[in-house]
């Protein structure tokens, strides 16, 4: 995989560091790259646009932010990939979607015309240039944590595949957010089933107004979730705080079982430990399609490529939860792909280490440094998982953000579907919430409720 020449230039002149860079490097984020680190041109062949900009939309008094509708209605796919045509089209598919269109005669991919939708508040963009040149490993080293950083991803011009890593799990939501959303489930053997539904309230400390390396704290996502389906998990919560070093502090959880009437300390909600909302599809470092802490491996960047890549998927959050679902794989019609430059890290065990995918691989969108395609192998080599998230647009936050995401099992079939907006529309961005909100007591009183 080869990187264009400018980025090529600036990696080079940054790579035997794990740090910042200099301020005549990050000189090139009002220049050749855009503010969060993506090249700013399009490509030779006028198939990738410049960005301009992004989709960026006034905020109406007293309205909060959400998932717009469809930007691009009225557009049709400039190409169909399927079974008979996918060799063409090899080195703009990830692995995980080849082995799809191999198992399934069925399973397409509808490209539609590339729009480069993503944005950030200017305040973002400041936090970012200010980190360019702070930002660095933490003491513990940067599988571990980061430090130097607030308010913006904290390595627009990444020198490892650790600071990519970290810039995925860093990128911007907002502040905080409410939403209600939903799992599901095929099995496989032709039927579908919901397995979670839950109303969620998160915050993310890193992007709280004004936040700075001082002030940020140690925990840069906390997160709330009660189960209101199916009927047999009703009332069933939990809390978890994710660490920015994970050497130092230590994942926090609670977790309510309705039988028990409190909230009790729970075991990591972590790295391999299988989701129990997702029947074993999905792992808890599998959220955003990796989540949490990356001290397990050891990130190597493999390069930046054009991919065709799930984007631009708004029509979807509006649809019926499962309008997106078909019994083998997800319903292709339901989705849209884009060519957009993804950064490829590549992930390998630790020494030591022990995880049940010993080697991971993700690709993250430059404009957004949100993943949206992963694959993990199992302890024999053979490709296992492929996840996909389905990028969605918020103008009037404004962001780019991943929405629903699909796991497959491509060793014993079947996929999950997790982080559905359901109903559609119940997604939004909020101001931050009281700090105990995420305290177990909290918990407690709502899985009461």
């Amino acid at each position: 995989m080869q990187l264009t020449s400018a980025v090529a230039a600036l990696l080079l002149a940054a790579w035997p560091a794990v740090a910042s860079v200099t301020a005549q490097q990050a000189a090139a984020l009002d220049g050749a790259l855009t503010p969060v680190g993506a090249e700013r041109a399009g490509n030779a062949a006028g198939t990738i646009p410049a960005w301009t900009g992004g989709a960026v939309a006034p905020l109406r008094p007293g309205e909060r932010p959400g998932i717009a509708p469809d930007l691009f209605a009225g557009e049709k796919p400039v190409l169909t990939i399927d079974q008979t045509n996918m060799s063409a089209y090899a080195t703009e598919l990830p692995e995980g979607a080849i082995a799809l269109f191999r198992r399934f005669p069925d399973y397409r991919m509808h490209i539609y015309p590339t729009h480069r939708t993503a944005a950030l508040p200017q305040s973002v963009y400041d936090a970012i240039a200010r980190n360019a040149t702070r930002a660095h490993a933490a003491s513990s080293g940067i599988a571990y944590g980061v430090a130097g950083a607030a308010g913006g991803i904290p390595f627009p011009i990444p020198s490892s595949g650790a600071e990519i890593v970290w810039n995925h799990l860093l990128s911007f939501w907002g502040a905080a957010r409410e939403d209600h959303v939903s799992t599901y489930v095929a099995a496989g053997d032709g039927t579908i089933e919901q397995t979670a539904g839950y109303a969620e309230i998160s915050d993310f400390p890193y992007y709280a107004p004004g936040a700075t390396p001082d002030s940020v704290g140690r925990y840069y996502f906390k997160t709330r979730r009660v189960q209101d389906a199916p009927p047999s998990r009703v009332g069933e919560g939990y809390v978890a705080w994710q660490p920015l070093d994970v050497a130092t502090d230590r994942f926090v959880a609670w977790r309510y079982l309705p039988g028990e009437h409190r909230a009790r300390k729970a075991p990591a909600l972590a790295y391999d430990t299988p989701d129990p909302d997702a029947s074993g599809y999905e792992a808890l470092d599998e959220y955003y399609l990796f989540f949490g802490g990356q001290d397990r491996y050891v990130f190597k960047i493999l390069g930046k490529r054009e991919m065709f890549v799930p984007y631009n998927n708004n029509a979807l959050a509006h649809r019926p939860a499962r309008a997106a679902m078909l019994p083998l794989h997800a319903n292709q019609e339901a989705l849209r792909y884009e060519l957009h430059r993804v950064w490829i890290v590549e992930g390998t065990l630790a020494p030591g280490a022990h995880h049940v995918a010993p080697r991971r691989r993700l690709y993250i969108d430059e404009d957004s440094w949100h993943a949206v395609y992963a694959e993990s192998w199992d302890e024999d080599g053979k490709l296992w998982k492929f996840g996909e998230a389905t990028m969605m647009v918020l103008p009037q936050l404004p962001a780019v953000i991943g929405g629903s995401q699909f796991v497959y099992d491509l060793i014993n079939g079947g996929y999950c579907t997790d982080f559905v907006v359901s109903p559609p529309g119940s997604y939004v961005v909020t101001p931050m919430h009281a700090a105990d909100v995420f305290g177990p007591e909290a918990l407690a009183a709502d899985s009461l409720r």
